[in-house]
């Protein structure tokens, strides 16, 4: 347990911790028209610089838990910041496209170390009374994070170029990586080792999670879910740097503040949900979400920003009841439950942000609104394979 002299730097490491991680995950968002032109690649192959991280993320998540069993979780969180932020320095380096998606496979698989571990150092290393709020702090990291990596991203390649901007985000995050280390409190000898065999166990619960029936549909809507909000916003940047707005990459990384509408969403819909039931709830979101990719095909500016708000938000409604839904479903082996929601999760990311680059390349914005919203109704389709489950 922490002492309350080391709850300060706890608070500090947690959310150095989320804000790490996910400003170096998605720091090419807002790059991928930029690849396109200097690396002469189609819109498919350039969100492969963020799909390729999501994917090797998502598959060593299930492996992280094995090697913090030998060395501890404290050590692989700390050694898993400073190596991405250490490759992120040397993406700045690369001289072609295959360089780049090399180093963020890597990145991907060193990132792991932190999402797959955080919850279970806070659940074994704070009192209980504490845990919400502790988890409250890691994940408002992983919020702003992903938002100022977006954001400070696009604002250095205006101003300087996307090899400073990786230079800069990289080194920073070295920085804070640093103070992570110096912050995160020691785990105690009782927990700073999980035994093997709970390993074994644990893989043995993925097996029996992934056949249970009730869960599978859940896991399905991480997928079309999360796969349709990246899309949106992996080609949303080529729409916005185009004809006729001819956006800069600083006002296009500032698109990503409606991230902040997810927080209010989770927030609220979580209550709502609470009161109205799941099914509803989530499919309220679904519907917003699908409501705010049609409108996107309007020409005006403020139409499709407004589009844009919309499909944040449902999104987030329904991601917040979906995941909340697994917990409340698994009852029983729930860490193993998490684990694969987040692996449909973040594959989904990966092969639908990459897929919709054909539809772009094909059929321009209103392919990626059929394609997206092809998605959106396979999620609805499969809150009604849950409700009857």
């Amino acid at each position: 347990m922490v002492h309350s002299a080391q709850s300060l730097r706890a608070t500090l490491a947690l959310l150095i911790a989320g804000l790490v991680t996910f400003a170096l995950l998605y720091t090419t968002q807002p790059l991928l028209p930029v690849f396109t032109q200097e690396f002469h690649v189609p819109p498919a192959i350039a969100s492969l610089s963020l799909s390729i991280t999501t994917l090797a993320l998502s598959v060593s998540m299930l492996f992280a838990g094995s090697v913090s069993a030998r060395i501890g979780r404290k050590r692989v969180m700390v050694g898993s910041l400073l190596i991405s932020s250490f490759l992120t320095v040397l993406m700045a380096a690369c001289n072609h496209f295959a360089e780049l998606i090399g180093l963020r496979a890597l990145m991907g698989v060193a990132l792991a170390g932190v999402p797959s571990l955080a919850m279970a150092y806070v659940r074994d290393q704070f009192p209980a009374r504490v845990l919400g709020a502790m988890m409250g702090i890691y994940v408002s990291g992983t919020a702003v994070g992903g938002m100022t990596g977006r954001i400070a991203m696009g604002a250095l390649t205006d101003t300087l170029s996307w090899r400073m901007g990786f230079l800069a985000i990289g080194g920073v995050s070295l920085l804070l990586s640093a103070i992570f280390s110096w912050a995160l409190p020691g785990e105690q000898l009782q927990n700073a080792m999980p035994k093997l065999t709970s390993q074994r166990t644990f893989f043995s619960g993925l097996r029996e999670k992934i056949a249970d029936r009730s869960l599978l549909p859940l896991y399905f809507i991480g997928f079309f879910m999360m796969g349709g909000f990246v899309t949106i916003y992996n080609y949303i940047s080529y729409l916005l740097v185009g004809r006729p707005y001819h956006l800069s990459q600083t006002q296009v990384g500032w698109i990503f503040l409606m991230y902040l509408l997810g927080t209010v969403a989770s927030i609220w819909m979580g209550r709502v949900a609470d009161v109205k039931g799941r099914v509803w709830t989530f499919r309220l979101g679904a519907i917003i979400m699908l409501s705010g990719v049609l409108v996107t095909l309007s020409t005006p500016l403020v139409a499709r920003l407004f589009g844009l708000g919309l499909c944040t938000f449902g999104f987030f409604t329904g991601q917040s009841v979906a995941s909340g839904w697994v917990g409340e479903r698994a009852q029983s082996g729930t860490e193993q439950a998490s684990s694969l929601y987040l692996l449909f999760y973040y594959v989904g990311s990966s092969m639908a942000g990459t897929v919709g680059g054909v539809f772009w390349t094909h059929s321009g914005w209103p392919g990626i609104v059929c394609f997206v919203s092809a998605l959106i109704c396979a999620g609805i389709a499969c809150s009604g394979w849950t409700a009857a489950a």
